[in-house]
């Protein structure tokens, strides 16, 4: 792949969204439309094939949601799972990197919630809204810390992780 400029999807896995941004070796993160999940890993790789076809990507950068220790938990094994899924799917290799707390840093990165139109909380189609752009700013996130070398998760990490999970 020498010669060809890289272009890396990141992907903001969670329970209803997947948060979507993309980077290239000459710009900055950007964030992508939030995608809701399907029911299966195999359901969501349709739609990111897609994505990754317009925006011409050459890997995948999956936030990892390692427990506040750093040992693989139920989320990260079902994390490993999906996305081991979706690069075999997409034929696109894969890089896995320590997301613990970059939701709450996506939220910080947004500055407050504004308030409903009455003062209040906002409505329902807000709050959604609000969800989507911090799963979409957690995506870009992730992208940043790829280029952080202490940040990716080692090999040895995955491999128990995998062995773990029975991937």
């Amino acid at each position: 792949m020498s010669g060809m400029p890289r272009r890396s999807l990141g992907i903001d896995l969670g329970e209803r969204r997947i948060g979507l941004a993309i980077r290239d070796d000459a710009s900055a993160p950007r964030g992508l439309p939030t995608m809701m999940r399907r029911p299966t890993a195999a359901a969501d790789s349709g739609r990111l094939r897609t994505i990754a076809a317009e925006g011409r990507v050459t890997e995948l950068v999956v936030g990892l949601p390692l427990n506040s220790d750093g040992s693989i938990g139920p989320q990260a094994t079902a994390t490993l799972r999906w996305a081991t899924e979706v690069a075999h799917a997409l034929q696109l290799p894969i890089t896995f990197v320590d997301e613990r707390y970059s939701s709450q840093r996506a939220e910080a990165s947004l500055g407050r919630a504004a308030r409903g139109s009455n003062g209040g909380a906002p409505g329902p189609a807000r709050r959604e809204a609000r969800r989507a752009a911090i799963d979409q700013e957690a995506a870009r996130l992730i992208l940043e810390d790829a280029l952080n070398p202490e940040l990716l998760i080692d090999s040895a990490v995955l491999a128990v992780g995998m062995r773990e999970s029975a991937i």
